[in-house]
């Protein structure tokens, strides 16, 4: 099979291209928030790191659901994939609103934000804690904006527009050419 009919065959079916694009944009969502960490230096807040969980959910969940659109599986079960995977997407956008307006002050973040999860003893656990322990960002304070909106702000874009994905694909009839026609 040639790609351009690869491509041709994907588009025919929504449930596959569906599964595809969402595991696609998980995955360049995780790899920018790795960016963001590794390369620009900005230390991820404990909210932020939950916020990837759904992400490390959705990868392998959209490549099974793909997997399971190609080989044409019982349309209940892909469909029922789909929606899980709107349903992850779903508590990602609802983790970055909650972070997005600790940002902004709506309401408190977290008190275990920017501070230690173990209290010292004494002097040299504390000297030890120091010297060991990764900086931990403040949830409340956004590191780094783009067009007003915070890191966890694009996260709501982000997986909602990926729950929509999903949404969508699931609506689609099983029928492999429902977009040709």
């Amino acid at each position: 099979m040639k790609p351009a009919e690869i491509v041709a065959s994907c588009l025919n079916r929504p449930w596959l291209s569906g599964a595809l694009a969402i595991a696609a944009g998980a995955t360049g969502t995780i790899l920018g928030a790795w960016f963001f960490e590794l390369v620009v230096g900005l230390p991820p807040c404990p909210l932020c790191l939950q916020q990837r969980v759904p992400y490390y959910a959705v990868i392998p969940a959209a490549l099974v659901v793909a997997f399971m659109a190609w080989k044409r599986w019982p349309g209940a079960l892909v469909r029922l994939g789909l929606l899980l995977l709107a349903g992850l997407m779903i508590w990602g956008a609802g983790l970055g609103v909650y972070h997005a307006g600790a940002e902004w002050g709506f309401w408190q973040g977290p008190t275990t934000c920017a501070q230690p999860t173990v209290i010292a003893r004494n002097p040299a656990d504390l000297l030890r804690q120091l010297q060991t322990a990764k900086p931990l960002a403040d949830c409340t304070v956004a590191a780094w904006r783009f067009l007003g909106l915070s890191l966890a702000g694009w996260n709501v874009l982000i997986a909602s527009a990926l729950a929509l994905v999903a949404l969508a694909a699931a609506s689609w009839p099983r029928a492999d050419t429902a977009l040709a026609a």
